[in-house]
């Protein structure tokens, strides 16, 4: 089994750059995490301050240790979350 969250994060006009350093961060942490299995960041190519993440974790647990992490508090709550327009999160499972 694997739990799969796809988010999308659409920065503020101009903080954009700051929303890309905060997820590279985030990202690089995340990785490290024991329950993580992938973390990508993507950035529109035809809309530079949309981004998308593809997390695989192994189980929601993981996902939720993630959610409590001190990295994630840091990068995304305190950082990067204030410099969004907009936030989405679906989440599935993986079945293959």
């Amino acid at each position: 089994m694997g739990y799969v969250v796809v988010a999308k994060w659409v920065a503020k006009e101009g903080l954009e750059a700051d929303v890309a350093a905060a997820l590279e961060r985030l990202q690089a942490a995340s990785l490290q995490e024991p329950g993580c299995r992938e973390y990508r960041v993507h950035r529109e190519v035809d809309a530079p301050r949309s981004f998308l993440l593809y997390e695989v974790y192994d189980d929601p647990a993981a996902y939720q240790a993630h959610l409590e992490s001190p990295h994630f508090r840091e990068h995304a709550l305190e950082y990067g979350i204030p410099q969004l327009e907009a936030r989405e999160r679906q989440f599935y499972e993986l079945i293959a």
